[in-house]
């Protein structure tokens, strides 16, 4: 029951994730690339194709609070610094068009630091 609880959780927060920074590539698309809403050009395509792949297969989706604090950069140095660009710009912006999304995501990063350090004190 537990480690069905769990699953379901870690779905519920890759999906979340997916939903995020599928927003965010989608809003600094349309700003920076002048593309209409719901529409985005084929860079941006890749990076979102790219980065939702990279969330599907991360091993650490339970236990991490966000990529730029991982141990483990899968991302490649060139859609790296892609993304972080497209986070700069619609990071800030999210919390006006989707600060729920927003609202959300903070708080897991918060609830899976705090059990992180549980998890850590647990084996000192």
């Amino acid at each position: 029951e537990e480690q069905k609880r769990r699953g379901e959780a870690r779905e519920k927060k890759r999906q979340d994730e997916k939903q995020l920074i599928t927003e965010m590539i989608a809003y600094y698309c349309q700003k920076k690339h002048g593309f209409a809403a719901g529409l985005i050009c084929e860079d941006c395509q890749k990076l979102m194709d790219y980065a939702n792949v990279r969330i599907e297969r991360c091993p650490f989706t339970e236990s991490k609070t966000f990529c730029s604090h991982c141990e483990v950069h899968c991302y490649a140095p060139k859609m790296r610094g892609r993304i972080r660009e497209v986070m700069r710009y619609s990071g800030p912006r999210m919390l006006i068009r989707h600060p729920l999304i927003c609202v959300r995501h903070v708080l897991t990063g918060i609830q899976n630091k705090s059990a992180v350090k549980k998890e850590r004190k647990k084996d000192d």
